[in-house]
C-alpha cells in the first residue's frame, strides 16, 4: 500500500512539473495582410529579432496573422490562450482589433501588450483593462503636439477627416477636446473607410469650409487617399497626418502629394537626427541597427518599433515575475501583469516607459517629436 501511495505521489509530482512548462509562451497576433499590412509586416519582422531567452528561460513566439480583421483577431487570441497556453499576448496592430481582444484576455487573466494607438485600449482603467498595456503614444499626446504646431504656425481654423472606425473616433475625441481648449476652431468633421477608393465628397465639403489646415486621422497607406484628393483639388493649406502613417510604404503610395506634410512621431523615426542629449536616441538606434541588419538600410518603421517596445517591456518584466511563479501557470500570468505595471524608466525605441496602476502606457513627452516630409524623407522639426 505504501509503495502504491509513493508511486501515485511521484506521478502527481511529475504531472505538476509538466503542467507548468519551463518555457515562456508568447502569443502574437498582427495585421500582416489586409489594409493594415504596411503596419503589421514590420511588426511581424520585428518579432524575429526579439530575445529567445529571458532570465535563463526559453521564449517561444507563436505568431498569427489577423488580416486586419476584428473577428480574426479575436479568433487568434482565443486559440493562443486555449490551445497554445500562452503566458502573454502581443498585439494587435490596429485599434479595432485590440479593443475586441480585451474581453478575451481579461476573461483568461492573461496580460496583453497592444501595438495599437488609441487611448481607449487602456483608458479608463477598469477590471478588464488592468490586464492590458500598450506601446504606441496616446492620441491625446500626439494631438497636443499637432495643435501646438498649428497654433505656433498661425492656424486658426482646422478641418478633420478620419477613419470611420475606433481609430478615427478616438482621434476626433482627443483632438477636438485639445483644439477647443486652445481656441482652435473646427470647421468640418468627415469620415472614410480604410477600404474606400474615393473621398471626393468629403474633400469637397472640407474645402468649402476653407480651413487653414486639415488633419487626416488615418493609418498606413489608406491615409494617403484623402491627402492625394486634397492635392488634386488644389488645397493650399497645411496638411497634418497622425503618427499612424510613419512608414516608408506611406511615402511610396502618397509620393509627391505628401511633400510638406507635418506629423507627430516617435523619436525612432528620426533617431539619427536627434541630439546626443536626447534620452531616447541610444535605445532607438539599437532597434534601428538590428532591424536594418536584417532588412536593409532605410527599412525601419515606427510600427515595427512598437512591436520591439512590447518585447522590451516583456524582457524587463519577466525576471520579476519569475521570482513569484513558474511559466504556464495562472500565478505567473498574474505576476507578469503586476511586473509590467511596476516598470519604471525603461528605455525603448519610442520613449522611456514608466507604468502605474492607472497608466498602462507610461510614456511622457520624451516619446514624441514633430516631423515634416521633405524631399520624400522624414525631417525632424526643430
Amino acid at each position: 500500500m505504501k509503495l502504491r501511495t509513493s508511486m501515485m505521489a511521484a506521478i502527481g509530482l511529475a504531472f505538476a512539473a509538466t503542467a507548468a512548462h519551463a518555457d515562456i509562451n508568447v502569443g502574437v497576433t498582427v495585421s500582416a495582410t489586409g489594409p493594415a499590412a504596411s503596419l503589421g509586416i514590420p511588426e511581424k519582422n520585428t518579432i524575429a529579432l526579439m530575445p529567445t531567452t529571458i532570465a535563463g528561460e526559453k521564449i517561444n513566439y507563436i505568431v498569427l496573422d489577423d488580416a486586419s480583421d476584428t473577428t480574426s483577431a479575436v479568433k487568434n487570441v482565443r486559440k493562443l490562450i486555449s490551445e497554445d497556453k500562452v503566458d502573454v499576448v502581443l498585439g494587435s496592430t490596429i485599434t479595432p482589433n485590440s479593443l475586441a481582444m480585451i474581453d478575451v484576455v481579461a476573461e483568461a487573466a492573461t496580460p496583453m501588450i497592444s501595438m495599437a494607438a488609441s487611448a481607449r485600449i487602456v483608458e479608463p482603467m477598469d477590471d478588464k483593462k488592468r490586464w492590458v498595456f500598450k506601446t504606441p503614444q496616446n492620441d491625446a499626446q500626439m494631438s497636443t503636439a499637432i495643435i501646438e504646431h498649428m497654433t505656433n504656425s498661425g492656424v486658426k481654423t482646422v478641418a478633420f477627416i478620419g477613419f470611420s472606425d475606433a481609430y478615427g473616433e478616438g482621434w476626433y475625441e482627443q483632438f477636438s477636446a485639445v483644439a477647443d481648449a486652445r481656441k482652435l476652431k473646427l470647421v468640418a468633421n468627415e469620415r472614410f473607410a480604410r477600404t474606400d477608393t474615393s473621398v471626393t465628397g468629403q474633400v469637397l465639403k472640407i474645402m468649402a469650409a476653407k480651413p487653414d489646415a486639415v488633419l487626416i486621422a488615418g493609418s498606413g497607406t489608406p491615409a494617403a487617399l484623402p491627402q492625394k484628393a486634397f492635392k488634386e483639388r488644389g488645397f493650399t493649406g497645411k496638411i497634418y497626418q497622425t503618427h499612424g502613417v510613419a512608414n516608408n510604404d506611406f511615402l511610396r503610395v502618397c509620393g509627391k502629394d505628401c511633400e510638406g506634410t507635418f506629423l507627430p512621431a516617435g523619436p525612432v523615426l528620426v533617431a539619427a537626427q536627434l541630439p546626443d542629449t536626447n534620452p531616447v536616441k541610444k535605445s532607438a538606434l539599437e532597434y534601428i541597427t538590428k532591424y536594418e541588419a536584417a532588412h536593409g538600410k532605410g527599412s525601419v518603421s515606427t510600427f515595427g518599433a512598437h512591436g520591439w517596445d512590447s518585447g522590451v517591456l516583456l524582457a524587463a518584466a519577466v525576471p520579476t515575475a519569475l521570482k513569484k511563479a513558474k511559466p504556464g501557470t495562472k500565478e505567473f500570468r498574474a505576476a507578469l501583469r503586476d511586473a509590467l505595471e511596476g516598470l519604471k524608466e525603461v528605455p525603448a525605441a519610442h520613449g522611456i516607459f514608466s507604468m502605474s496602476p492607472n497608466d498602462h502606457l507610461g510614456l511622457d513627452q520624451r516619446a514624441r517629436v514633430m516631423v515634416q516630409i521633405q524631399n520624400g524623407a522624414w525631417k525632424l522639426v526643430k
